[in-house]
């Protein structure tokens, strides 16, 4: 039995999809039934219940899953030493982030860090905010990145940066004549919003209910693209990150105007799960992000 077969099986265990643990071990999802056949056939047992439609482990399989577990902590740390000794630094590196980070923020770090570490294999994946810290949780990523992180026992967060909220509207809107706007004064108009369980609509509808502003989104959407492609056909205007339409206003798509008084900043954060072992990719993609790098 090999290392890697210890890790396609956590990761299955993790995700709980065998497509989603074959892609992050770059085989194909008949490899991955093929090793935890194998693994059965070696250890005598059956592991995985495949009698229940959702993804299960016989109690063997959890014995099993507890000690691949150990295994791979124990193997990171000795190639996460020996790497240190010889001032190398290489291996997998998988990063789950929000669509708004990774499409908008991520870019320059990530080919800095590709320029300085060619030889770690590099993975990115964008979710949903719920998502990426399902993902840090149950290993399926060694790094998340979200905005305005939630701090818990299980999850260590580290600021990144911060960015501020801008209104946007399309270039035929009444409103894009104006560099700056009260919110007061914009709920005549139709809101495009996150969807209610995002955490920048959380933190949004906290800033109007303190601000004394009623003013619900007309659309909702689960991810900043789609909000864009709404405000550029002029369904509405949205209270956005401003570094998230850097290039539609370059491009003039999309008009960003300043909000006046109170800004509205959303901090973002990189997360790991608490008492992992810190492997040396993950150290130094963290201090490239943190500009320590």
């Amino acid at each position: 039995m090999h290392i890697e077969n210890f890790k396609v099986f956590c990761d299955l265990v993790e995700s709980k999809s065998f497509s989603r643990s074959a892609k992050l071990n770059s085989i194909t999802q008949s490899a991955v039934s093929q090793q935890l056949r194998s693994i059965e056939e070696q250890l005598k047992v059956i592991i995985v219940d495949r009698s229940q439609k959702q993804f299960r482990l016989t109690a063997e399989g959890e014995i099993f899953y507890r000690a691949a577990k150990d295994i791979l902590s124990r193997f990171d740390q000795l190639t996460s030493d020996i790497q240190a000794s010889r001032n190398i630094v290489s291996g997998h590196l998988r990063i789950s982030t929000i669509y708004s980070i990774g499409l908008h923020e991520l870019h320059p770090y990530i080919k800095k860090f590709l320029r300085e570490y060619p030889a770690v294999n590099l993975q990115v994946e964008y979710r949903i905010s719920s998502f990426v810290y399902e993902d840090v949780l149950q290993g399926v990523a060694d790094i998340g990145l979200v905005a305005f992180p939630q701090k818990s026992r299980l999850m260590e967060v580290i600021n990144f940066t911060e960015d501020r909220l801008a209104v946007i509207c399309a270039p035929n809107h009444p409103l894009a004549n104006q560099k700056a706007v009260q919110l007061k004064d914009l709920v005549e108009h139709k809101l495009i919003g996150f969807i209610p369980d995002n955490p920048t609509r959380k933190a949004i509808d906290h800033y109007l209910h303190e601000a004394k502003i009623n003013w619900e989104p007309a659309l909702e959407f689960d991810n900043i693209e789609t909000m864009k492609r709404a405000v550029e056909i002029d369904s509405g205007i949205a209270l956005v990150p401003a570094a998230t339409v850097t290039q539609e206003v370059q491009y003039g798509t999309l008009v960003a105007l300043e909000i006046k008084g109170k800004p509205l900043i959303r901090p973002l954060g990189i997360l790991h799960k608490k008492g992992r072992i810190l492997t040396p990719p993950m150290r130094k993609f963290i201090e490239t992000l943190v500009g320590k790098d």
